[in-house]
């Protein structure tokens, strides 16, 4: 498998999270970074389905904020990274600070950060992130930051990547490479 960025987008429970373990299964040797956090029982249930998902030989990273730094020293241990998701990591990122509205992120400055790590390595990586941006524009300040970080981030990965698949109700659809 000759290394390329995979960027896998889709709505909520389009199946964009087993699609992605389709396509990552031909690694060898794979990582699986996980962004999630399990801050509720509903969340401690989607973490646990998600282990149960993935083969037993493959190695979890989980890392809800500094992932280029995390990945940074063990890139070299792996053909295959699978990122799922950006859509929690953002998330994250703006809930870093207890106030999101004065003290935020330079979050393209951690996707660049995100994406020199990539280039840096030998692997294949496959990321998952939501499509945000065909909904309805949010109420709240935070749910628009939100969703323009999340478009912003989706757009540079987007733009990098050399494939691009949009899923809905499980079926994939090539949209870019």
């Amino acid at each position: 498998m000759s290394k390329r960025l995979t960027l896998i987008l889709g709505g909520i429970r389009s199946g964009k999270s087993s699609f992605a373990q389709e396509l990552a299964a031909s690694g060898d040797r794979i990582l699986f970074v996980a962004t999630a956090e399990p801050l509720d029982t509903e969340m401690e249930a989607r973490i646990r389905a998600h282990k149960e998902s993935r083969p037993d030989h493959w190695n979890t990273l989980e890392e809800p904020l500094e992932i280029a730094s995390a990945l940074a020293p063990v890139l070299h241990c792996y053909d295959t990274v699978l990122l799922d998701c950006l859509t929690v990591w953002v998330s994250n990122l703006l809930l870093s600070s207890p106030d999101f509205e004065t003290s935020r992120r330079d979050i393209p400055s951690d996707v660049k950060d995100l994406l020199d790590v990539y280039r840096k390595g030998d692997g294949s990586w496959i990321i998952v992130s939501n499509e945000v941006g065909l909904g309805l524009v949010a109420t709240t300040e935070l749910g628009r930051v939100f969703t323009d970080e999340l478009g912003r981030v989706n757009r540079l990965i987007a733009a990098e990547a050399d494939i691009v698949y949009f899923l809905a109700a499980g079926l994939p659809l090539r949209i870019k490479g």
